[in-house]
């Protein structure tokens, strides 16, 4: 299994000293092959292939920004999973690409923060993506608040579409239980 992440990435995937690719390593019984100069990452397992693959998914979110702290959650959660929004088929300039950047982080990156609180997932803003690590209700709620930020809708707007469907999954946890 392969994935390419961005060569300034590589430095975060491997960690000081090379803590963070042996704690991966470790953790799923994978091991990680790094091309520093291409950004190549290969995945390969003697043990356990779907490890492999989440493994894979961790490297990705790593890749989009994360760091390794807020994309491990991708290997202890099953249910977790990662999803990326590509800004480069909205927006091609470099101003429209900031101007959307800028819509979706928020004055003081507060606009990300409600998202995140109130879908309980992750947000990271990096490059021409937007990538997202939550439970699939939660990462289809922030999505839709995403691309409603990308079409141009006022953040009142979004953030009372947030708030409803934040009490929405409130209540069918209540529900559930």
């Amino acid at each position: 299994m392969y994935v390419k992440i961005p060569s300034e990435r590589i430095g975060v995937l491997v960690g000081p000293g090379g803590r963070v690719k042996k704690m991966l390593e470790e953790q799923t019984a994978s091991e990680l092959e790094i091309d520093s100069e291409t950004g190549a990452v290969s995945v390969t397992s003697t043990e356990d292939n779907l490890q492999a693959m989440r493994l894979m998914e961790v490297v990705r979110a790593i890749g989009r920004g994360f760091s390794p702290e807020r994309a491990m959650p991708l290997l202890e959660d099953d249910i977790l999973m990662l999803d990326v929004i590509d800004l480069s088929k909205v927006s091609n300039t470099k101003s429209g690409l900031a101007r959307l950047k800028g819509r979706i982080i928020g004055k003081d990156g507060r606009t990300r923060e409600i998202t995140e609180k109130l879908t309980r997932s992750s947000i990271s803003v990096y490059g021409k993506t937007v990538a997202l690590i939550g439970r699939p209700e939660r990462i289809m709620i922030a999505r839709t608040a995403i691309e409603m930020l990308i079409d141009g809708a006022p953040h009142g707007s979004v953030y009372s579409y947030l708030e409803k469907k934040h009490r929405d999954l409130i209540r069918a946890e209540l529900r559930d239980m």
